[in-house]
């Protein structure tokens, strides 16, 4: 059975990007627009994991969390608080109440993936398997590993890297400058072509048996993994 993660967010347009998002990558969701229905949900059914944010209606993310780890049933539950509070002592604050991890906002969704797999691979390790496919390509982050029609794919860390993040947004089109900063790093300075060079030495590998090209060149535009 997939994990069930249960969100916890007021905002209607990112509560469903959250959804659709973690969707995608292979999560069930649940979604709770105020402190009082994330409770009531989280007692139907035991999520595996909470995003919660702090501001919310009727009851706060402080108090949410705080009443998760009052009850037997959801004292184990992983939680991981979201908020635009990024001081140091609403963070401790957060963690003091239970929280697991906290995300500041704004955030991007490889960021809280990332950290939605460090925490289940530290509290429940029965639900850190990561894989996630597009077409007859499979990325196996735990194992680091990357197979295509069965076949396992041999790729350097940088173009694992990259195929990673080109894999999370099939079909969307990423500039050299968007990749740069992803793949390597905003503090990291690499000549631009050199995902040219990269993008390269991926397509070969994925290409190896003579399949169809899943990386798209959109001209004066970038790159993007796309089987259509």
């Amino acid at each position: 059975m997939d994990p069930h993660i249960l969100v916890v967010e007021d905002e209607d347009a990112l509560s469903t990007l959250l959804q659709y998002n973690l969707e995608k990558e292979g999560y069930h969701v649940s979604v709770a627009g105020d402190g009082e229905e994330a409770l009531m949900l989280a007692e139907e059914s035991v999520p595996d994991l909470v995003l919660v944010d702090w501001m919310l209606p009727k009851l706060s993310g402080i108090e949410v969390c705080r009443r998760l780890r009052n009850r037997s049933e959801t004292r184990n539950v992983p939680i991981i608080m979201l908020t635009a509070r990024g001081e140091e002592a609403d963070r401790i604050r957060g963690l003091d109440t239970g929280a697991d991890d906290y995300v500041v906002k704004p955030f991007s969704m490889t960021e809280l993936s990332a950290r939605i797999r460090a925490v289940m691979r530290r509290i429940r390790p029965g639900l850190a398997e990561d894989k996630v496919s597009y077409g007859d390509i499979i990325i196996d982050r735990v194992a680091h590993r990357v197979r295509r029609g069965g076949q396992e794919i041999h790729l350097g860390p940088t173009e694992f890297r990259l195929l990673d993040y080109l894999i999370q947004h099939p079909g969307r089109v990423f500039s050299r400058e968007q990749l740069l900063d992803a793949v390597w790093g905003s503090d990291v300075y690499v000549e631009v072509r050199t995902v040219d060079v990269h993008i390269g030495r991926l397509r070969k590998a994925l290409n190896l048996a003579g399949e169809t090209d899943p990386i798209r060149t959109v001209r004066s535009a970038g790159y993007s993994l796309d089987l259509q």
